[in-house]
């Protein structure tokens, strides 16, 4: 029998494979991302006040621009929109204080819609020449759209907001909000790209092009010197004399929406502080004032049709000797305004300002029906509309000219610089914020008229129901300010003004060259990348 040997295979020689990424590692890859856009949204809220801690906007920056290079725009769409919840849902937590989370976090989900967008615009010309310029435009588009849309638009946020004690402010009065924001994120997004090209040189030993380089540098360098020279443009002197002005807080019998209930109580109380003050001055305690300033809301009683509301008002102000300016709500013809009176001690009512940016949900209710189908509770909140005034608010009040900016208003950049235009030598932001208790909305909203001091270099004062009421240099500095809910006055001798400073002659076409910087780096991106898909394809 013959045996046939069998042969022995030799083993197969198999190709190098890389190790399989394990589950856990597609997970982190993804999540990580995600976890630094939030915290970095975070970080940017730290930024804010009540801290004074507006340079961390710039790591917040840094890492966002680390999440969005180099991405598609359907992730960027996705990690702006974390970044922006991180920032929005608490910074605005003041808004549900007394109405509860449904609203507040409504109005954070679609705000943060405009972040998520602008997101989107970030990856995609994250892989341009010179990013961190079309990135930084992006983000103040965004801002723009934010502060017109939806319903006559929410600026809260702004990024220029928080910087009233950063070296960046006085960019303010070069080109206003747009160009303080522009600058802060700029230099964001230029660190970010300053320390990604030191270290990928260094990984790679390769040298980077120079050009890069000195882009990336100017980045940063240009938005810090041009601060610091434009330092220049705010000063405190007096150009058109100096007045003795007089904030009176009177405070509120108790706090939240209830406020509305106690009109007469809150009329009392800042009449009450008036001749308390009136008082001092007959004492020699206290500098006679040329004009007193009460906050918004200070008499919800319709002065003008309660005889007894008129009595109180005239008293005070005949007590202190000065003409005073009165926060009211007042119906005419059927419509009713958030108004500020002018009372002379001898002729009573002499000039009136309404309110023109209302606030919607608050003083007017958008899509009423709607809302009332859903919860008929919010609709009650709000049972008539305020109507909004046309013009401008400059009080003539013992020749200085007082330009009116009533709470809200104060962060929309026009309806600062539409008083200053007007001729207001110095501004007055009356404000109501007892239904918000003591969160930072008041902290918040303080900062915004310190970087309007600096827009326009004007004074500005703060009178508020229940504070923080304070009075502003026009270089951003707080000179003296009240604790919260205490009744309270502040008298002080102020500069007035009457030159106006580049943000306020230009305008808004600062912000519409952003805009066209902005749109021009996103054309270039979507045209390189077609071109590109084109090539590809050949």
């Amino acid at each position: 029998m013959t045996v046939t040997a069998t042969p022995v295979d030799e083993p197969e020689q198999l190709e190098p494979q890389a190790a399989p990424v394990s589950r856990a590692s597609r997970w982190a890859s993804r999540l990580l991302p995600a976890a630094a856009a939030a915290l970095s949204g975070v970080l940017l809220y730290i930024s804010f006040p009540p801290r004074t801690l507006g340079w961390l906007a710039l790591p917040a920056f840094a890492v966002f621009g680390w999440v969005l290079r180099g991405r598609g725009w359907k992730a960027g769409l996705g990690l702006g929109y974390l970044f922006g919840l991180g920032f929005l849902l608490p910074l605005l937590v003041w808004t549900g204080v007394e109405v509860g989370p449904v609203p507040w976090i409504a109005l954070a989900a679609i705000e943060a819609v405009f972040v998520a967008l602008v997101g989107a615009g970030v990856a995609t010309v994250s892989r341009l020449p010179g990013w961190p310029v079309w990135a930084a435009a992006l983000w103040i588009a965004g801002e723009a759209a934010r502060a017109r849309a939806p319903f006559e638009g929410f600026p809260w946020g702004k990024i220029a907001f928080g910087q009233a004690d950063g070296v960046f402010l006085p960019l303010a009065a070069l080109g206003g909000t747009p160009v303080l924001g522009f600058a802060v994120v700029l230099c964001g997004f230029g660190l970010y790209e300053v320390v990604r090209l030191v270290v990928e040189g260094r990984r790679s030993g390769a040298a980077v092009h120079k050009a890069t380089v000195a882009v990336a540098a100017l980045s940063v360098a240009v938005p810090v010197v041009s601060a610091f020279a434009s330092r220049g443009l705010v000063s405190d002197k007096a150009e058109a004399g100096t007045a003795t002005v007089a904030v009176i807080q009177g405070n509120v019998p108790r706090l939240g929406l209830d406020f509305n209930a106690q009109r007469r109580a809150v009329l009392d109380y800042h009449a009450k502080e008036t001749q308390r003050l009136a008082a001092e001055v007959k004492a020699g305690k206290a500098e006679q004032p040329d004009f007193v300033l009460w906050p918004e809301n200070s008499s919800d009683i319709d002065p003008f049709a309660n005889d007894d509301a008129r009595a109180v008002i005239e008293q005070a102000a005949t007590a202190i000797g000065a003409p005073i300016s009165v926060g009211g709500v007042v119906e005419r013809d059927g419509k009713l305004y958030n108004e500020q009176i002018l009372w002379d001690p001898e002729k009573g009512p002499t000039d009136t300002y309404d309110k023109r940016q209302i606030q919607p949900f608050g003083e007017y209710l958008p899509l009423r029906s709607v809302i009332g189908a859903i919860n008929s509770e919010w609709t009650s909140m709000v049972r008539k509309d305020f109507s909004r005034g046309s013009d401008p608010g400059v009080f003539t009040m013992n020749g200085a000219k007082i330009g009116l900016v009533t709470c809200y208003e104060a962060a929309f950049d026009w309806a600062v610089r539409s008083e200053v235009m007007d001729g207001a030598q110095l501004i007055s932001v009356p404000s109501n914020n007892a239904t918000f208790g003591r969160s930072e909305m008041t902290y918040q909203q303080l900062a915004m008229s310190r970087v309007r001091a600096v827009e326009h270099s004007r004074s500005v004062t703060v009178p508020v129901t229940s504070g923080v009421s304070a009075i502003i240099m026009p270089d951003g500095k707080i000179t003296q300010k009240t604790g919260m809910f205490v009744p309270d006055s502040l008298v002080q001798e102020v500069p007035l003004r009457s030159s106006q400073t580049p943000a306020t002659q230009l305008g808004v076409l600062p912000e519409m060259l952003l805009l066209l910087v902005a749109a021009g780096g996103l054309g270039w991106a979507i045209g390189a990348g077609v071109r590109g898909r084109r090539a590809g394809g050949v």
